[in-house]
């Protein structure tokens, strides 16, 4: 078989990635420049047209009005022209940012969701959630808030800057000696507040991550009386979130209020310089008017990019979050060229043979939970797999749904090994029913259906006749259409079940495996539900995991594992006859001890007690 590589995605800095995004906007963008070149233009003109005023009419013998008027005139007009610029550019960006976090939100998810089971075992659930809700969120902060005022002030700062150059470049260059300094104190700043913001995140992630758990655990906390225990917990999380807050804002003031001090120091000395020119006669009043109102424009966007700043930081915290994410390898990738099952033809003459060879598998090398594992199952057969608990019999079935890729050996089906085949095509081979039933928000026939809108509810209430739902479900107030709270909290452990059962029945695969199905189905269900099994296990290969060894009776064959390996395998009489580890697990109906010579001894004592 020929290996296929997985891909290493090439790593660019965060911001880079982040301007990928905007560049299917390119023309939006263009459009938003121009709105922000005619809206500063007008924040420029205006002290020109002030300046104009007082210097040829307001301070000379024998005024006229009829120029006051004009001015006036023009004076609204640019700035109504302005307003409606800053209106227009405000929501053209927001709407660009809105749309570029939406293709982040569906790339991070759909990375997520392709990711291998081995990723969601060793990662946080609570820092996946921050990161597809929250950190999204703040991404967008970046195009909304930051970029508008890169744009906006950077453009402003270079308007003002060349307009006093141009009324008196002596002035104008004074004014600019404070560039340097702003610099220098931003460059203090920042490594400063990028820690301080990155551990305010690190915090927000345990803590959404506490509660998330708490919440999806409410019924243990009660039933256990843990409320106050979980709640010391969950202070002992707030208060370094609640502190990282706090010196998060008492930086942020710091930095934007040490600025504000410039920018007003700034004025004053404009104000001493310019009055001394003034008052020697080397400018006129209009023009130091122009040149205060100057200055302070040169100063907001000067104070408004240094907030922006922070929004800056923010958004690089969580778009490297975010990007770590992205960047993590698919430990599980289809073949560059699979077998074709996407044809129907091809896909219906599948068998569901069904071969393990010599598999091995672990987590880590030094520990392997399944040891050289051979087992032939022929299309068609019903078989049971039994063991203790950690015997490895989840993990068997885990490897074939390739949730994890085998360390060594090999699964095929059909003689197809399953690494060359796409992973969507072998979940449509392969459906399993696990313990755990998972249900989402909606009605009780969108979550047997899953959003496969070409099954009709014909379909669907014949699967559900056919497993047994159909009985409580038609006991419901709106029946097929009742709607379910999410992880279906308003069905009981059985009726979850069930609707599990249903869905499988509507997927048809060619090999079903029952992981544990029935362990929360009372006898009468179970008996309902293996009635209905028989009959859809017809023609289809089915393999049963089981504690309840009375659904293992009618197997073909029953694999016996310990600790890794099949130590016997057989039908339930020639097990029964064996009067090894099955024998001794049926006599005692209980979990297997963890080693043989310990079944052995229990077995012994078993016969003897019969005796």
């Amino acid at each position: 078989m020929r290996k296929v590589k997985a891909r290493t995605p090439v790593r660019s800095s965060p911001f880079k990635q982040l301007l990928s995004y905007a560049r299917p906007y390119a023309r939006l963008f263009s459009g938003i420049v121009v709105l922000v070149v005619i809206y500063n233009l007008t924040q420029v003109i205006q002290p020109y047209l002030v300046k104009i005023a007082i210097d040829r009419y307001l301070l000379v013998k024998n005024s006229m009005l009829a120029p006051l008027i004009q001015i006036g005139v023009m004076y609204l007009g640019i700035t109504l022209i302005g307003l409606l610029a800053n209106l227009y550019q405000t929501r053209a960006i927001a709407a660009a940012g809105q749309k570029i976090v939406r293709k982040i939100r569906i790339d991070l998810f759909t990375h997520i969701e392709s990711l291998a089971m081995d990723y969601f075992e060793t990662h946080d659930t609570g820092r996946l959630i921050t990161n597809v809700a929250s950190d999204t969120t703040r991404i967008s902060q970046f195009f909304t808030q930051f970029l508008l005022s890169v744009i906006r002030d950077g453009l402003t700062i270079i308007l003002v800057m060349g307009a006093m150059l141009l009324l008196n470049w002596k002035l104008g260059l004074l004014s600019a000696l404070v560039i340097p300094i702003i610099i220098a104190i931003s460059l203090v700043f920042r490594p400063r507040l990028h820690k301080i913001y990155n551990t305010t995140r690190s915090h927000q992630s345990r803590l959404i991550g506490f509660i998330a758990e708490n919440l999806s655990g409410m019924r243990i906390t009660q039933l256990f009386h843990q409320e106050s225990r979980q709640l010391e917990a969950l202070n002992q999380l707030n208060l370094p979130y609640q502190q990282a807050n706090v010196n998060e804002f008492r930086w942020d003031v710091f930095f934007n209020r040490t600025l504000d001090l410039l920018g007003n120091l700034a004025v004053a000395f404009m104000a001493w310089a310019g009055g001394l020119a003034v008052f020697h006669h080397t400018i006129k009043i209009g023009v130091l008017y122009a040149f205060i109102s100057y200055i302070q424009q040169f100063f907001e966007p000067i104070n408004s990019l240094t907030q922006n700043w922070n929004t800056l930081q923010s958004s690089m915290i969580s778009f490297e979050r975010v990007s770590q994410v992205l960047a993590t390898p698919r430990t599980l990738t289809d073949p560059e060229i699979p077998v074709p099952l996407e044809n129907p033809e091809i896909f219906r003459q599948t068998q569901g043979a069904i071969d393990f060879e010599c598999v091995s598998f672990g987590y880590t090398p030094e520990h392997l939970i399944l040891k050289d594992l051979t087992m032939h199952i022929a299309p068609s057969e019903f078989i049971g797999i039994a063991g203790e608990t950690g015997a490895g019999k989840s993990t068997l079935i885990s490897l074939l749904a390739r949730f994890y890729d085998v360390s060594s050996g090999s699964i095929r089906i059909d003689g197809i090994d399953i690494r060359t085949i796409r992973q969507k095509d072998l979940h449509r081979l392969v459906g399993v029913v696990q313990q755990d039933v998972t249900i989402y928000s909606g009605t009780i026939a969108d979550n047997v259906r899953l959003v496969r809108d070409q099954i009709s509810r014909q379909q669907i209430v014949s699967a559900c006749e056919l497993t047994g739902a159909d009985a409580f479900i038609r006991r419901l107030r709106q029946g097929y259409d009742t709607r379910l709270t999410p992880n279906g909290s308003n069905l009981s452990a059985g009726q979850r079940q069930l609707l599990a059962f249903a869905r499988i029945i509507l997927f048809n695969p060619k090999i079903l495996v029952l992981d544990e199905a029935t362990a929360n189905l009372d006898a009468l269900s179970e008996a309902a539900v293996q009635e209905g099994l028989a009959e859809v296990a017809k023609n289809r290969t089915t393999i049963v995991i089981a504690h309840r060894l009375s659904t293992l009776r009618s197997a073909d064959r029953i694999y016996l594992l310990d600790h890794g390996r099949i130590r016997e395998q057989g039908t339930h009489e020639e097990l029964i006859a064996l009067k090894g580890l099955y024998h001794a697990m049926v006599l005692n109906s209980v979990v297997m001890p963890a080693s043989q010579e310990a079944w052995r001894e229990s077995a012994h004592t078993s016969k003897l007690s019969a005796t």
